[in-house]
């Protein structure tokens, strides 16, 4: 049995429910994916997994933090690589669950944190470019890091003085920097399902359950986080704008619904995107498949 399992896909396609049922079955314990399921505070927009569930089976980076706060990537690898490196040394199974693309990627490959800021130093590039045209910058980091300029558009002034920072700062390029992020894959044994539907399925699923979210409460909690001091990060969390305009009276309810649709499916779209770019994902079609069938899937494929 792999000792890291990871359950991804796009928003309402069943991971939640999968997670749950194989976890039960191996004794597994689950830890989050989802950069929106951190926090504490709201439950009925960000889908919290039902309380039975989290009764049932342990669950990590759910709910731990106050909307107040900031969390990120860089945090998240921390503290979830060194979660799951705790749970594999008891011998305890691990699902990872969740389409936050980045915390995936950063969990698998590593992250590249990087050095500090020098305005100073930032000051002085952008001078240089305001003087001389982006151009000269890109010139630049061609000279020293010749494979990071040919992943940035010469015009991506913001890319070209972060990669030049970043070498003089620390005296290493970008480059070398990234290659010396290490993840669990290729430490660990490692298994990874997506789960998929059918685009017209999916995008009716995550309908309902917007729906299912007005009707639970949505509105009345957005307006309590609305009411507390949102982080830059939790005001990303689908549904708070979206209210907020209904809210305010700049639109009905019905485009409220609309809005929140739309947004939803538009990330449902971009996970997709995000996930089927990686080779290493086993790919399960899901439709027409009960739950239990599902998981039962996943477990024999983990016999293999």
């Amino acid at each position: 049995m792999d000792n890291i399992i990871f359950i991804v896909g796009p928003t309402a396609v069943g991971k939640t429910e999968i997670a749950y049922l194989l976890a039960k079955e191996i004794k597994a314990e689950i830890v989050s994916c989802d950069a929106m399921l951190v926090y504490q505070e709201p439950s009925v927009i960000t889908s919290k997994p039902a309380d039975y569930i989290l009764r049932e089976v342990g669950h990590h980076f759910t709910g731990f933090i106050p909307v107040r706060d900031n969390y990120g990537v860089f945090e998240y690898y921390r503290q979830a690589t060194d979660k799951i490196k705790e749970l594999s040394g008891k011998n305890i199974p691990v699902i990872v669950c969740g389409g936050s693309g980045l915390y995936f990627k950063a969990l698998l490959d590593g992250i590249f944190e990087g050095t500090g800021k020098d305005e100073n130093l930032r000051k002085t590039l952008a001078e240089k470019a305001a003087k001389q045209g982006n151009d000269s910058l890109y010139q630049e980091l061609k000279k020293i890091d010749a494979a990071a300029a040919e992943k940035i558009s010469p015009n991506d002034l913001r890319r070209i003085t972060r990669a030049l920072e970043v070498y003089y700062l620390s005296g290493k390029t970008i480059s070398e920097q990234k290659k010396s992020a290490k993840g669990l894959y290729g430490k660990f044994p490692v298994r990874i399902f997506g789960l998929n539907r059918e685009r017209k399925n999916l995008y009716e699923r995550i309908n309902a359950r917007v729906e299912a979210m007005f009707d639970a409460g949505a509105i009345e909690e957005v307006k309590t986080l609305l009411g507390m001091n949102l982080s830059l990060t939790a005001r990303k969390i689908i549904g708070i704008k979206e209210i907020q305009g209904f809210l305010e009276n700049k639109y009905d309810l019905k485009t409220a619904k609309d809005e929140m649709k739309k947004n939803t499916r538009r990330f449902a779209k971009r996970q997709m995107t995000w996930f089927r770019a990686d080779k290493r994902v086993e790919w399960l079609d899901v439709d027409g498949m009960a739950a239990e069938k599902i998981k039962d899937k996943i477990y024999s494929l983990l016999q293999v």
